[in-house]
């Protein structure tokens, strides 16, 4: 059976700093028509950054939208036409202050599918040097540090709420199994 809707129509209802938001007309395989709305938005990138003894920078932030602090590897929303691992370059600096090397990078999240655009590029590193913490003017972030178990204790303990840093935890913890293998 065919699955894919065909686009009629996009029209912008609604245009912010961060999304816009889309009123789309859509014909289903069927011939029936519906709207869809689509959040746009320029998609982001997030760093797991290990240092020497096996602890990840973490970071906790107020997230207005939650209502509530949250403990995230560091992330950060792309502009429109950046490149991906740039802008995780600058953001592990921006938010921790240290630089990282050996990049790998373990694919895209798609948070929300039904109705955001947004897409996050993850990648894990080891920490480089100190650069110097380069916050923007409306972040206010602790940092803090955690082995893979704490995470994992953590999230298991319903503690760690974020999407991405869930997804990139158990994606890690399986890379190190693999690597203790070899």
């Amino acid at each position: 059976m065919k699955l894919n809707e065909k686009t009629l129509n996009k029209k912008i209802v609604f245009e912010g700093k961060l999304i816009s938001i889309r009123h789309d007309e859509v014909e289903f395989p069927n011939q029936e028509l519906a709207i869809r709305e689509v959040v746009e938005h320029p998609g982001g990138v997030s760093v797991a950054m290990c240092n020497e003894q096996g602890q990840f920078f973490m970071v906790s932030q107020y997230r207005y939208a939650q209502q509530k602090v949250l403990l995230e590897f560091p992330a950060g929303k792309l502009e429109y036409g950046e490149d991906a691992f740039e802008a995780a370059k600058r953001e592990i600096v921006e938010e921790t202050g240290y630089s990282a090397k050996e990049y790998v990078y373990l694919g895209k999240m798609i948070p929300t599918g039904a109705y955001l655009e947004e897409k996050i590029e993850m990648y894990y590193a080891h920490v480089d040097e100190y650069k110097g913490q380069n916050l923007d003017q409306d972040e206010f972030i602790n940092v803090s540090m955690k082995t893979i178990d704490e995470l994992v204790a953590m999230i298991m303990n319903k503690e760690i709420e974020d999407g991405k840093t869930i997804a990139m935890t158990f994606m890690i913890k399986e890379i190190m199994a693999r690597e203790k293998k070899k």
